[in-house]
């Protein structure tokens, strides 16, 4: 099938990955300008940028789908399907209308469940114990469209984001050819059950260590790989990676209960996590152990705003 694929991140470039295998026609990528990223904040290229240029495809990066410009490149292609999968714009209804067979959104959640930019974290956050994907038929709202079809993914309880992501990208994939090969019928989302999954904001990545261990632990593994939990200790930030649920620890929040070669006892509002792997700013991630023997930490430490 003739195709124009929009996408940005490694998530959107497994689904073009898989179309070009699966001999599908791409004849137009659009993907997000290239952004400041890494220490030196170079101008970074996306992940389907990089795959595009390494098959010869035809490449557009518009900051905006409103241009005359650019929707007239895309409307040269003749795409019968545009599809798109974590692209980062809203497709506006003069593109919508253009390709006979329609848009199709690759969605990292069972809509109408997260909607929105994070669906993968804030799943992670709510405590979910499924999530999985979906592949729509776009329309103008946000994941809003019908949906053609679905499948789930159980949520293990040492998943991270980063392993997560890994999972529902290469299961939405899969059935995204699915949908190319044999389109289902479409099925109006049920609004009254929508949730939102907001863009991660900066201040989230910050321990709040009056929160529960359960709530602080999946905070964690949802923020992993980026941006990182942290927290502070004499003044420098810590990245926690990986902790542990320890029951029945009671002391005032952030305080360090206990410290050997197992871990570290951070008492939390409920419980304390026994803190495994973690890492200083400008360091690299170590397990407790090696962190400790760069490091002295006593009991009755505190980490967070009130750290001594």
């Amino acid at each position: 099938m003739k195709l124009v694929f929009a996408g940005t991140p490694e998530f959107a470039a497994v689904s073009l990955e898989a179309l070009l295998r699966a001999r599908h026609d791409v004849a137009l990528v659009l993907t997000q300008p290239d952004r400041p990223a890494g220490r030196g904040l170079k101008p970074q290229r996306s992940a389907v940028k990089q795959l595009a240029l390494e098959r010869g495809l035809p490449l557009l990066q518009p900051s905006k789908l409103v241009d005359p410009a650019t929707l007239a490149a895309i409307a040269q292609a003749q795409p019968e399907a545009l599809v798109a999968a974590a692209y980062g714009l809203i497709l506006p209804a003069p593109l919508l209308a253009l390709p006979p067979r329609g848009c199709l959104n690759v969605h990292a959640s069972l809509l109408p469940r997260w909607r929105g930019a994070a669906p993968i974290q804030r799943a992670l956050l709510a405590g979910d114990s499924t999530t999985g994907i979906t592949i729509m038929q776009m329309d103008e709202g946000l994941d809003t469209g019908p949906i053609l079809l679905q499948d789930a993914v159980a949520i293990a309880p040492d998943d991270t984001a980063g392993s997560l992501h890994d999972k529902l990208a290469a299961l939405g994939a899969r059935l995204l050819l699915r949908v190319l090969e044999a389109p289902p019928a479409p099925v109006a989302q049920d609004t009254k059950a929508a949730t939102y999954a907001a863009r991660i904001a900066r201040g989230e990545a910050e321990i709040d260590w009056r929160d529960t261990a359960v709530e602080i632990e999946r905070r964690i593994r949802a923020f992993d790989p980026v941006p990182g939990a942290q927290t502070r200790h004499a003044g420098a930030v810590l990245k926690i990676w990986r902790a542990g649920i320890e029951r029945g620890v009671r002391a005032a929040p952030g305080t360090v209960c206990a410290v050997d070669s197992a871990g570290i006892v951070v008492a939390c509002g409920g419980d304390a996590l026994r803190i495994t792997e973690l890492q200083r700013a400008g360091g690299k991630r170590l397990a407790a152990r090696a962190f400790l023997a760069g490091l002295s930490l006593a009991s009755g430490t505190r980490f967070g705003s009130c750290d001594g």
